[in-house]
């Protein structure tokens, strides 16, 4: 089929990929424009936008699709349908309209639960036990199109959102050619959504990614695993200043944790290992990454600070 591609970061990669792969036409990519990235600030394309010009494929890199003229221009490629993965343009009733089949996008969440920006980080932030992908037809509505094709996968005690991202990015790009096969087969069958049993995951806020160690260890082991590697569960310590000044608070993030045995204050250090009390039992950090600096494991950091048994972390 005709197919009109539209994503921009590297989660949506492995869906170009196998799309091309599966003898689709790819008449056209939409991503994102280049931005200013690195310490020099040049443009950079974003990862999609690096793999269609490897493929060879048009690309299409429009502010927004509100104008006329973007939006006949998409009518024109006479496509088929639409995939669109992690985009991060609304798409315009014209646009949803501008294809022959509709326009389809995976969504890294077991809808109706998690729709909106960022399910990865919620699920595992919210101790889920599974999560999964969804096949949905776009629709207005955030997230609200019925569900095509949808595949479960178990959420382990030590799961991070980088682990579950790689993960749900395969399994959405096997899952969309199952679905685009389908679709031009005539036998793609999408049902409603129950929005009674909606969930939303908001997109993160800067101020909810402190570590607050008065919670339960367990909620804290989630906080973790959810934010890594990206955004970073983060703490602050004091830390050695340079000679003759006096110590500064330095913002340490948390890439790796376990639930360990201990108790004490919230925050207190409790071992030679980074076992750490919480508001009820204990984590032990075992990846941490100062700033400025490359993750590295916990002996390694204790190396370089002075953090004994009955520290306090803020």
């Amino acid at each position: 089929m005709r197919i009109i591609f539209m994503g921009t970061p590297d989660f949506a990669v492995p869906a170009l990929l196998s799309i091309a792969k599966a003898g689709h036409e790819i008449v056209a990519v939409y991503t994102q424009p280049p931005r200013p990235a690195g310490r020099g600030m040049a443009l950079r394309k974003s990862p999609v936008h690096q793999e269609a010009d490897e493929l060879g494929l048009e690309v299409r890199t429009p502010v927004n699709l509100k104008s006329p003229v973007e939006q006949k221009s998409f009518a024109a490629l006479e496509a088929e349908a639409a995939v669109v993965v992690a985009y991060g343009l609304i798409l315009p009733r014209a646009v949803l309209n501008g294809t022959r089949r509709g326009v389809f996008n995976i969504h890294a969440s077991l809808l109706p639960r998690w729709r909106g920006a960022a399910p990865i980080n919620r699920a595992i932030m919210a101790g889920d036990a599974e999560a999964g992908v969804a096949i949905m037809r776009v629709t207005e509505s955030l997230d609200e199109g019925p569900v095509c094709l949808m595949e479960r996968v178990a959420i382990e005690p030590e799961t991070t959102a980088g682990e579950l991202h790689d993960a749900l990015s395969e399994l959405g790009a096997e899952l969309m050619v199952e679905a685009l096969t389908a679709l031009g087969q005539g036998s793609l069958h999408c049902v409603a959504q129950d929005s009674n049993a909606a969930t939303y995951a908001e997109k993160l806020r800067n101020e909810e990614t402190r570590i607050d160690w008065t919670r339960p260890a367990q909620e804290i082991q989630d906080h973790i695993r959810g934010l890594s590697p990206f955004p970073g569960a983060w703490f602050e310590m004091d830390v050695g200043g340079d000679e003759g000044k006096e110590s500064k608070p330095e913002r340490i993030k948390v890439q790796g944790s376990t639930r360990a045995d201990g108790r004490g204050a919230p925050g207190t250090v409790l071992d030679e290992h980074l076992t750490v009390a919480c508001g009820n039992g204990a984590v032990r950090l075992t990846r941490v990454q100062r700033a400025g600096k490359k993750p590295m494991l916990a002996d390694a950091f204790l190396r370089g600070v002075h953090l004994p048994p009955g520290s306090r972390l803020t």
